[in-house]
């Protein structure tokens, strides 16, 4: 059984003593170890020691957050909100009971994770005649009737393999015994002339960019089925196909600029190149203290700008030293002049707006609920009130989606349906404060105070026809950074990272847009001189259509 450890208190003039004793007598990487877990025992004690952070921010920083749905957070399930105020319960509106639809919704089955015949768009189909009857034939049971064609029994047969399967094509070599001249076959046409066929690139791109699987752990898997494929091949495999591809990620974000509704956020990226010189300006502002012209710029940011416009969603990704805002601007200036400005959904971090160019900017309303969210546990009679108000916006946005409504209609059913549960909300948070009710330094204070303060940009749905409610879908999005990120750390040149933003970038507009990004990328690879003559006949939604006009009439 293990003893109780001993509790001593450390400060932090203590601590980096310590460390300083260590860095002299311990190699490099042991002395790495111990400062990383030095910075995360002050990270977490500074997080202890804020009064705003809760048990359920520590929880979550530990053991990950759960969903923050309504029904979860509050410990409700089934029955509709409750937006009455909880200190004024006598000017409430009652709610509508919920629908047939709504109830249905609620009790309907999770998914069983089986897949029909259906849902196997890209199996190769094939046909199995009768053994000895076809159309038209005397019924062999009754010998009176005549069989006819029926829809055909399905049968799904799944069979697994290396990611990327090898073929050796064994030419045939005759050596006149006499001269000793040697005849060897002609390779089949599919052999190719490239020891890597295009859907090589296609599924490591897929693999590394799409799903996070790094090279090296390719490499490894492939060599364990018995077809190496070493990572460096690989790099060299995509960063050829790059330039190949490049056309349509450029003209993705030409397209993007002329949406009509633009997200933007950042998450971290680690780019060793980058990080190399500004460890190497670090070491030059210190020799030099006071050079106002060196470039004060440290974080490295990945970007994603996620557009709607007609159905279409492009995602684009950016990674480098600028932040999201500037990577917009970036984006906007291939706007077309005659087009209104474009509505901007981010959160309120002034480094999400772009400086140069205007947009109707909307904030997240997720990012305010999730302030409520964190704090229920300490007030949870307030946070109660406002998530199940916000609860009835969330659903009211989901029956306009479900019904198709236009922009205009969506806008006019909230004004309707979601106006007056928003300024009943409005009215409560203002006299929060206004009366004292709730401390202001508080964490419930700064959580009203943050949502009163970016009050029109939240309710931008309110006034403004196709305004998002929040930045999911952007947050979604950058879900594909964040992922590699995660396995393979980090992007070794400012150039590796271009190609995986390229790569992300066409990968996920492909899944936003229900196309095959496989299937994708290797007709762009296949078709790369037409490609870069007109890219807009190339989108991922359009390709289909401009390969039917390539191929020759039957």
């Amino acid at each position: 059984m293990r003893n109780t450890p001993e509790i001593i208190e450390v400060d932090s003039t203590q601590l980096e003593d310590a460390l300083r004793r260590a860095e002299q007598s311990l190699d490099e990487q042991d002395y790495r170890l111990f400062r990383a877990i030095a910075d995360s025992y002050i990270y977490v004690a500074d997080l202890v020691e804020d009064k705003n952070t809760s048990i359920r921010r520590l929880r979550q920083l530990f053991f990950g957050a759960r969903t923050e749905k309504t029904d979860a957070v509050v410990g409700r399930k089934g029955a509709p909100p409750d937006t009455t105020p909880p200190s004024d319960a006598a000017s409430a509106v009652g709610e509508p009971d919920a629908t047939e639809s709504d109830q249905s919704t609620a009790s309907a089955r999770k998914g069983h994770g089986r897949n029909g015949a259906d849902a196997y768009r890209g199996a190769e189909r094939i046909d199995v005649p009768h053994s000895s009857l076809t159309a038209g034939d005397a019924c062999p049971a009754c010998e009176q009737g005549t069989v006819y064609e029926k829809a055909p029994g399905l049968l799904v047969r799944v069979t697994g393999g290396p990611p990327l399967v090898a073929k050796i094509y064994q030419l045939q070599k005759l050596r006149c015994h006499l001269c000793g001249r040697v005849f060897t076959a002609a390779a089949p046409a599919e052999a190719g002339s490239q020891k890597y066929d295009a859907t090589a690139g296609s599924m490591i791109a897929l693999l590394k960019y799409g799903s996070g699987l790094p090279f090296n752990r390719l490499d490894g898997l492939q060599g364990n089925l018995e077809v190496p494929l070493p990572a460096s091949t690989q790099w060299d495999i995509v960063a050829a196909l790059a330039t190949q591809v490049a056309p349509a990620f450029e003209e993705l974000i030409r397209q993007a600029a002329q949406g009509d509704v633009l997200y933007n956020d950042d998450t971290t990226v680690k780019i060793l190149e980058l990080m190399g010189e500004r460890a190497r300006q670090a070491a030059l502002d210190q020799q030099t203290p006071g050079d106002e012209e060196a470039p004060t710029r440290t974080g490295l940011f990945t970007s994603g700008v996620v557009a709607t416009r007609d159905g279409q969603r492009i995602a684009l990704f950016f990674s480098g030293r600028r932040h999201a805002g500037e990577n917009l601007a970036e984006v906007l200036k291939l706007r077309a002049e005659e087009l209104d400005r474009p509505i901007q959904m981010c959160d309120a971090l002034s480094r999400n707006l772009p400086r140069e160019l205007q947009t109707i900017v909307a904030n997240c309303l997720a990012h305010a609920r999730r302030q409520f969210v964190e704090v229920y546990d300490r007030f949870p009679e307030e946070c109660r009130y406002v998530l199940e108000a916000l609860q009835v916006v969330y659903r009211n946005d989901g029956v306009a989606r479900q019904a198709g409504m236009s922009p205009e209609a969506r806008l006019q059913f909230h004004q309707q349906q979601s106006r007056p549960t928003i300024e009943q909300l409005h009215d409560w948070l203002t006299r929060q404060l206004d009366e004292r009710l709730v401390e202001p330094n508080s964490a419930l204070g700064s959580a009203i105070r943050y949502m009163l303060k970016h009050w029109d940009k939240l309710t931008l749905f309110l006034r403004q026809a196709g305004a998002p409610l929040d930045n999911n879908l952007c947050e979604r999005a950058l879900k594909k950074a964040i992922l590699h990120r995660k396995n393979a750390l980090f992007y070794k040149t400012q150039n590796g990272a271009r190609v995986g933003d390229l790569y992300m970038s066409l990968i996920y507009t492909c899944q936003l847009n229900q196309a095959n990004p496989f299937d994708y990328l290797t007709e762009l690879q296949r078709h790369a001189d037409t490609v870069a003559a007109a890219p807009q006949d190339w989108m991922p939604w359009t390709y289909r259509a401009t390969l039917a006009t390539l191929q020759p009439a039957a």
